[in-house]
């Protein structure tokens, strides 16, 4: 399966797609300036335990990097993502 993540601004999120479908997304709002709230990742159910949402999340978290931003994971899957791969800790907006 070729997975692809693109940022969709239009839209405020992060799409995932499978062979050229969009299967998933993570979304994202600006919550103060270089923060961005994820409340919401969904991948369409014949693709969950496939490792799409992992891959989802690693390729905007590093997208989310470049671009010198900061994260608020407020959905249960970013915030157990991040929990479970340290290398990503430095991303969290601490208040």
């Amino acid at each position: 399966m070729d997975l692809t993540v693109e940022d969709a601004p239009e839209r405020s999120r992060y799409e995932v797609s499978a062979d050229g479908k969009t299967v998933g997304f993570s979304a994202y709002h600006l919550i103060e300036d270089g923060v961005l709230a994820l409340p919401h990742v969904e991948v369409d159910p014949a693709f969950e335990g496939q490792g799409v949402a992992s891959a989802l999340m690693r390729e905007s978290l590093d997208d989310i990097r470049r671009r010198g931003l900061k994260v608020v994971p407020i959905c249960p899957f970013a915030q157990a993502f991040l929990e479970r791969n340290p290398g990503y800790a430095d991303l969290v907006h601490r208040n």
